[in-house]
């Protein structure tokens, strides 16, 4: 198998940068194809922990290409600083990433956009703040800047100007917020241009010859399903489309059946910000997956929600991104628990879970089949023979409940922490 998407299946953080940076070893290109740097991936080498928010989680392993596809939108300084952070030199940055022309741009503008609605709304959605939905906003609208308008510094300069004259009056206007000045904003982004120009490139074109040499491609997807904005729980969603379908859109390459879907998942459900989450836990044993599963947000270092594995939704995502296996992470977080529990349905009927709206889901009592934990500590361990039976019965009764196979199991945050059971690449 050439090629291998990588996504996730729940709100996102299920442990993809991980995953990403795991199996790029064996491929020659990763591509990053939707979000932008509200994304976090996080990856630890050698008990050092990266965290990735643009980049494709292969940029830390040295022969590997990195394609970012037209559907991220970019945000130029952001990009810069974490290469820098990476000690990425500019050298390596412009023989290894590509950046797709077609990029839609990210400003300060955008930002002070999406925080300044967040601060006014009665109702907070529980964005990140970095401007993410406002640029889709302009995307669809039609007046965005984008990367191949740097080309030419005139157009670039007038189109921005005119970006700005806009959501300036709507920040003043509108929210009594602060302006994004024009000048500055023009200094960041030509004191970048020559640093990014030689990476701009056709994506598109790139992958296709890619594939036709036979090469291997791994593609990253971020967030994760139940955060689509079409088909997770709106309006706590991001912006872009999270589920393999957008592989297509954000990248010009053709989700073929020769794409293997690897889904991830977490042994137990988190979220970060608002939005329905029927497993929920507001205990002890929530406080305690939070703590032993380390869980922050990678992005904003929010503290994420915790509860029981909601396997109903988990079967809603698997159905929706016809998922060919999937990747459990973070098993070992759940030594010690003497019982797991796992959602199988709601308290309404059975079709909910095939509708995934908050209104939807909001009032859902989950119902639970109770399983029989274990004491051993799996931190870092490889073997699925090896683990104890009933980690293996929960691994088996996932399998069974979403009708697909897992594949490779997480056992720690390091690249090597992994148990594989089966493996087409």
């Amino acid at each position: 198998m050439n090629q291998l998407l990588v996504f996730g299946l729940q709100w996102g953080d299920e442990g993809k940068g991980k995953i990403v940076d795991y199996m790029a070893e064996r491929f020659d290109a990763v591509v990053r194809f939707q979000g932008g740097h509200n994304a976090g991936h996080t990856v630890t080498v050698n008990r050092e922990k990266k965290v990735l928010h643009l980049l494709p989680s292969g940029i830390l392993r040295p022969r590997v290409q990195c394609l970012i596809g037209n559907g991220v939108v970019l945000s130029l300084p952001h990009l810069y600083r974490e290469l820098q952070s990476i000690n990425v030199d500019a050298a390596d940055a412009a023989d290894r990433l590509s950046l797709s022309c077609d990029c839609p741009l990210l400003f300060r503008c955008h930002s002070l956009l999406d925080q300044a609605r967040e601060q006014k709304k009665a109702n907070a959605i529980g964005t990140t703040g970095l401007g993410i939905g406002p640029a889709y906003e302009d995307k669809a609208a039609r007046r965005a800047l984008h990367l191949y308008d740097l080309l030419d510094e005139r157009r670039f300069a007038d189109q921005l100007q005119e970006l700005l004259a806009y959501h300036n009056a709507v920040l003043q206007h509108c929210y009594d917020a602060e302006a994004c000045d024009y000048q500055s904003e023009l200094d960041e982004f030509m004191s970048l241009r020559d640093y990014f120009l030689p990476m701009i490139t056709n994506v598109s074109a790139k992958i296709m010859a890619l594939r036709s040499a036979g090469k291997k491609i791994l593609y990253e997807g971020a967030q994760g399903v139940m955060l689509d904005l079409n088909h997770g729980t709106y309006p706590y969603v991001t912006s872009s489309n999270t589920v393999p379908a957008a592989l297509a859109i954000g990248s010009g390459a053709p989700l073929t059946a020769e794409v293997h879907k690897l889904g991830v998942v977490k042994a137990y459900s988190t979220r970060v910000g608002l939005g329905p989450f029927p497993t929920e836990l507001h205990n002890e044993i929530g406080a305690r997956l939070a703590k032993r599963g380390n869980e922050f947000g990678a992005t904003t270092g929010r503290p994420r929600r915790c509860g029981w594995l909601d396997a109903c939704a988990l079967r809603y995502a698997v159905l929706l991104s016809g998922v060919d296996s999937l990747c459990l992470s973070k098993l070992d977080v759940l030594s010690g628990f003497s019982e797991l529990r796992v959602c199988t349905d709601y308290g309404v009927s059975g079709d909910a879970c095939y509708s995934y709206s908050a209104q939807a889901c909001a009032d859902y009592k989950p119902n639970y089949r109770t399983l029989t934990g274990w004491d051993e500590d799996l931190h870092g361990w490889h073997d699925y023979e090896a683990l104890p039976m009933a980690a293996r019965d929960y691994i088996e009764y996932i399998e069974s409940f979403v009708g697909v196979p897992v594949g490779i199991i997480s056992t720690g945050p390091d690249r090597a922490d992994n148990i594989i059971r089966r493996s087409d690449f």
